[in-house]
């Protein structure tokens, strides 16, 4: 990523879910007519996007081994792992000016450890008694990849809540993502991005 005064200049994932179908999922069905009855009628919708660092990892437990490539996320490393087919391929990705983009603040060896440990605790969920011997290596690939999301504000008067949807995934996100992007909402480089 490289910055020019307030826009940045990324590498994102094709999102699969175009501006009028996240307006759709946030405005159609009952439990949407419910929510905006709580929280309000939607305002606004942005493309927001947070950076991932990638990895090639090995994983080795009972005399077997795969290889994976997962991203994740290089802002604070509690978002759920991205699992990749294989590094990204140029069209999946596009590059583009943005200023919706969170800051990476983990370095290379935080975000190494912490995607090692989440793999670690999904190889145990999958079957506990399994694994022997498990050992895990992660390499890191060079370059970021940001991951597109929406971003919809609700609200009446000066409330406004947010609700997030995955642009790649085709997933609401929760509690996590949300509070990522409304700390970057209060911050001074979400200020500095609006103006």
């Amino acid at each position: 990523m490289t910055g020019e005064g307030t826009s940045t200049r990324i590498r994102s994932l094709k999102a699969n879910v175009t501006r009028e179908e996240a307006i759709r999922h946030f405005t159609n069905g009952v439990l949407n007519g419910a929510v905006e009855l709580i929280r309000g009628p939607v305002r606004s919708l942005a493309e927001f996007y947070i950076p991932y660092r990638l990895f090639e990892v090995r994983i080795r437990s009972g005399g077997r081994e795969q290889t994976q490539t997962f991203a994740m996320d290089a802002v604070r490393g509690v978002l759920d792992l991205y699992q990749l087919p294989s590094v990204a391929a140029d069209d999946q990705l596009l590059t583009l000016q943005t200023r919706n983009v969170l800051p990476a603040e983990l370095n290379a060896a935080q975000a190494e450890e912490r995607l090692i440990a989440k793999v670690r605790r999904m190889v145990f969920t999958q079957g506990f008694f399994r694994v022997r011997d498990l050992k895990i290596e992660a390499t890191p690939v060079s370059g970021e990849i940001c991951v597109p999301y929406w971003v919809c504000f609700r609200g009446s008067g000066d409330r406004a809540h947010l609700a997030i949807l995955d642009a790649v995934r085709r997933r609401p996100e929760g509690a996590k993502v949300r509070r990522l992007v409304e700390e970057w909402l209060r911050s001074d480089s979400a200020g500095a991005a609006a103006s």
